[in-house]
């Protein structure tokens, strides 16, 4: 029996289908940390952290996704991200992010209540990987940092 080489990933977010394609492979900020999807995977029900999502095209190009928050299901042939925000690596104002990481780091950086240190951690998090996102996205196309 010939073994599928493929599966389908679907990023989907609460306004829109970001992206539906079959992928060789899929790499997910989970819960419990880092993992990577190929075909025929066990199935899996995950909350997802904020980070990102890389999808391995069969052409062997990548497709980069910031998510934050939301869940993830994975099928033997099907793996759907239920994400509560997406960007592509690609619509990502990096710029913007540094400023945000900036901010971030201040906050938590001054004496600051449990519920503000929580919310900072937070937004540093997101803009980490949405830095993080972009210039992966700039290494693969052989751009600068």
């Amino acid at each position: 029996m010939a073994q599928t080489k493929t599966m389908r990933l679907d990023i989907v977010s609460a306004e829109a289908e970001i992206f539906s394609a079959d992928v060789e492979a899929a790499f997910v900020t989970a819960e419990l940390g880092e993992l990577g999807i190929y075909p025929g995977h066990a199935q899996l029900l995950s909350p997802l952290k904020t980070g990102n999502v890389s999808a391995l095209l069969p052409d062997k190009s990548e497709e980069i996704f910031f998510i934050q928050g939301g869940f993830l299901e994975v099928q033997p042939f099907v793996v759907t991200i239920l994400a509560d925000t997406v960007l592509r690596a690609r619509d990502i104002d990096e710029q913007a992010a540094l400023e945000a990481k900036a901010r971030a780091e201040k906050l938590l950086a001054e004496k600051i209540s449990e519920i503000d240190f929580g919310r900072a951690a937070s937004e540093l998090a997101a803009a980490v990987a949405q830095i993080r996102a972009a210039r992966q996205l700039k290494k693969r196309a052989g751009g600068s940092r």
